[in-house]
């Protein structure tokens, strides 16, 4: 004991560095893993082989987004709510102006592409009277059309197919929604390191101390970075419910921030995935969009067959059944082009309308403790012993070095 004694007083300050050393082995390790999550987007290193890396989050963006997306459709998101929100006399007022710009350009479209000869050789009122009078059905139609989408959701919106392509398409995105909703718990996992490190740090220079074998510091350092990732990533999520310790409470760092996690959760699910555009896109080029379209042709049939007091006259006794269904069809199409640029006018209210974020916050609030895990969870779960192996590699490296500082 004397002669440890005495070699502590002679090399005091190298046994003082090795806790803090151990503590720097904990946090860098830690650093290390959680960059290894999000970064790099693309695979780096040679394709084919393991000699490279892609980042966790990226690699698994399919099976994370279908993870994402099973969650929101089923516990987190009612689009027939969301739908049901939506005033359709408010719509039409925020739309009135493109809509009927809108609806002139496409009645005269059609019937001069289709009919060219009579409609020169209409009088200019008679145009006029023909094209207002289709323009004082629009708003019936926009009210016709949302009625019909809230009751045929299903049909011609794929939610799920929307959410995934959208999460799955900008890698960025995907690693933004983990990233953002679990910041605090990566901090808390770099911060374990630092405390974990330190206190194994200690045992390692006593052990140092009394031994002087030389594999003890890296085997020291690979224990602390295998056992202090592992434990870091386990406090996130364990215990589930509170535990009380005294005067103290012990909950998963991930469970205990429940509140703010689904407020930002919703924020960024409404902000960047269930937008008003990613909405229309998913309902104009959705794999249910020709449900759609047949559906707005047949309401725009109907409009036209309507029209009893101008228009159908003046257009039926000169044009044939065929004919007819053809100019049906392409108001229809052309419609369906103005859609997305129509609806535009209205993004504001939309948004504030459907409150997609208030919905999501809410429900993720009423979750279970494993459904509510299960935002985050996967992004852990999947080659997370490979981000516990390299924190155990990096701390034997780091412990190598120690040793070479020990010794000389």
């Amino acid at each position: 004991m004397d002669a440890v004694l005495d070699d502590f007083a002679r090399h005091w300050p190298l046994y003082t560095a090795i806790p803090f050393i151990a503590a720097l082995i904990g946090y860098v390790t830690k650093r290390v893993a959680i960059e290894m999550m999000f970064r790099p987007l693309e695979f780096v290193g040679i394709k084919g082989t393991f000699l490279g890396w892609q980042g966790v989050v990226p690699r698994h963006g399919g099976r994370m987004a279908a993870v994402a997306t099973d969650l929101l459709a089923s516990n987190l998101l009612d689009l027939k709510e969301v739908f049901a929100r939506i005033d359709p006399d408010r719509l039409t007022r925020e739309i009135e102006q493109p809509l009927l710009r809108a609806v002139d350009d496409i009645a005269r479209d059609v019937l001069a592409e289709h009919h060219p000869r009579m409609w020169e050789l209409l009088p200019t009122m008679a145009q006029e009277l023909i094209v207002k009078q289709i323009q004082a059905q629009s708003p019936r139609l926009v009210r016709q059309l949302l009625d019909e989408l809230r009751e045929n959701l299903d049909e011609v919106l794929d939610v799920r197919d929307m959410t995934v392509r959208n999460l799955t398409r900008d890698k960025a995105l995907l690693v933004k929604l983990v990233r953002e909703t679990s910041r605090p718990e990566m901090a808390f996992i770099a911060r374990c390191g630092i405390y974990f490190g330190f206190g194994l740090g200690i045992a390692q220079a006593v052990v140092w101390a009394l031994t002087k074998e030389p594999w003890v510091l890296p085997i020291f350092g690979g224990c602390i970075g295998l056992f202090t990732d592992w434990l870091a990533i386990k406090l996130i999520f364990v215990p589930r419910e509170p535990v009380r310790l005294y005067r103290f409470t012990w909950q998963g760092k991930f469970q205990r921030r429940r509140a703010e996690v689904a407020r930002q959760y919703g924020e960024i699910i409404s902000r960047d995935v269930l937008t008003v555009p990613n909405l229309l896109d998913a309902l104009l080029s959705g794999p249910r969009s020709d449900r759609l379209l047949a559906m707005v042709r047949r309401m725009v049939a109907q409009a036209v067959d309507e029209q009893a007091s101008l228009a159908r006259p003046l257009v039926a006794v000169t044009a044939g059944g065929d004919l007819m269904r053809e100019m049906k069809q392409a108001a229809a199409v052309k419609a369906m082009r103005r859609f997305p640029d129509t609806v535009r006018h209205a993004t504001g209210y939309l948004t504030e309308a459907m409150d997609v974020a208030n919905m999501i916050e809410e429900r993720m609030l009423n979750l279970t403790p494993v459904e509510y895990e299960g935002l985050l969870r996967p992004a852990f779960r999947q080659d997370e012993w490979k981000l516990v192996a390299v924190g155990g590699v990096i701390g034997f490296l780091v412990g190598e070095l120690q040793v070479l500082l020990m010794l000389h």
